[in-house]
């Protein structure tokens, strides 16, 4: 069995999976681990990641479904190809931090707290400033303040958004959460072997904060390390356009709406924080 079994989602990202792999390989040098690292390739490759990773990176597995699976469902296909004792969803624009041994750091943070089920690094901008990755679960209207921007004309607003955003928490601390974005998520196997990975009803969005309510529901917990950092080129394609507009012309804000309304129909409208 592997230490562990990393995935990456690709979506027309070859140039950020470079960097990505890059960095990675570095990352785990010397490390001991036995690692296995698969690229699902939603973009048909389109954008030629096939050849780049045949010339550049021949250890990693590649698997084009000739379709768009869909995020939960790519990362479940490849957890499921080789057993690991851990699993990492890795999204494309990560950047590792030199000579750090994130995830050698990660996996030792399992021993020290054995009931954790899902555990994500602090997340910084490219530019070294923070990336609120840790959040509370949202109450029913959060998402939609958010993506009117309703929290940039009403104080009040600002206020409930910055909670659910977890503003007020000091990042610098390792501490349980309600969830962690799904840009670096390292989740035990010991958990998917009962409730699974994704689950596949979120094509995108939502699955990350649905993966955390999860493990919470069930007895397990979800941890934020801030002893360990990596790098994250934030994008929200969902936020494209105008905020209203965007609902009819942006199919990924559609998207986004379609996960947060299954979000609540899964979990119903009564909020819950396990967190800090």
């Amino acid at each position: 069995m592997k230490d562990i079994n990393i995935t990456i989602v690709n979506w027309k990202m070859r140039d950020d999976i470079d960097h990505c792999l890059e960095g990675l390989f570095a990352d785990i040098k010397d490390s001991g681990l036995d690692i296995v690292t698969h690229i699902i390739d939603n973009s048909n490759n389109i954008d030629g990641i096939a050849e780049m990773l045949k010339a550049k990176y021949p250890q990693v597995v590649y698997y084009n479904p000739g379709r768009n699976m869909g995020f939960g469902a790519g990362h479940n296909y490849a957890q499921k190809l080789v057993p690991a004792k851990f699993y990492l969803a890795l999204n494309p624009d990560i950047e590792f931090v030199p000579n750090t041994d994130t995830i050698k750091k990660l996996l030792a943070f399992f021993d020290e707290y054995n009931q954790v089920a899902v555990l994500s690094p602090r997340v910084l901008n490219f530019d070294g400033t923070l990336q609120y990755s840790c959040l509370r679960f949202p109450k029913f209207f959060d998402p939609i303040i958010r993506r009117l921007n309703l929290n940039k004309k009403f104080k009040f607003l600002q206020k409930r958004v910055d909670k659910y955003l977890m503003v007020d928490f000091d990042h610098t601390k390792i501490a349980p959460i309600d969830f962690l974005t799904g840009a670096f998520l390292l989740v035990k196997k010991e958990f998917i072997d009962q409730f699974g990975l994704f689950d596949e009803r979120f094509f995108m969005y939502f699955e990350d904060c649905d993966l955390c309510r999860k493990a919470w529901a069930n007895g397990y917990k979800v941890y934020y390390d801030a002893d360990v950092v990596v790098k994250h080129k934030l994008r929200r394609q969902s936020a494209d356009g105008s905020p209203l507009t965007a609902v009819f012309l942006n199919p990924v804000a559609r998207m986004h709406i379609k996960s947060w309304l299954k979000y609540f129909h899964k979990w119903g409208i009564k909020n819950k924080h396990y967190g800090v």
